[in-house]
């Protein structure tokens, strides 16, 4: 079952304050008050993660919103398994990942992501950075809502 990951709702929260700040510096918007109450929960709970199946439908609703401004695919035009490398030199992607991301619910493909950007070892990272410029949530760049 997949998941969201803490980093990804702080990223979804940072999203929705800049979209809709407060007016008063009290007062949140709906979509961040439906995020914030999740994250409350993953904090106290103290859980990384929270199941994308039961998600509460406005926090979901607003961290699609979010999701929907991230680039769907770290794909980099340079596929290393269609060569038969089990892993992509490329993007990072398992073979396995890359023939099924068009089926991959949300939270699949953000835990994607997040493993190959922890891993930091795929060329998009390195070798051809140009090709993914401002595209890649380093795990440092996602610490905590600001």
């Amino acid at each position: 079952m997949a998941s969201i990951h803490i980093t990804d709702l702080e990223a979804a929260i940072n999203f929705w304050r800049e979209k809709t700040p407060s007016p008063d510096g009290v007062t949140l918007s709906p979509p961040l008050r439906a995020l914030a109450e999740v994250y409350a929960l993953m904090v106290f709970y103290r859980h990384d993660e929270a199941a994308e199946k039961g998600f509460p439908a406005k926090a979901w609703d607003a961290w699609l919103a979010w999701y929907n401004t991230t680039p769907d695919t770290p794909c980099i035009a340079i596929c290393s398994t269609s060569q038969g490398d089990p892993e992509c030199k490329g993007c990072g992607r398992s073979f396995d990942e890359v023939q099924r991301w068009t089926e991959m619910s949300p939270g699949e493909k953000r835990a994607t992501w997040r493993r190959i950007t922890v891993l930091d070892s795929a060329w998009r990272f390195n070798r051809y950075a140009e090709r993914a410029p401002d595209q890649t949530l380093r795990a440092s760049d996602a610490a905590m809502p600001t």
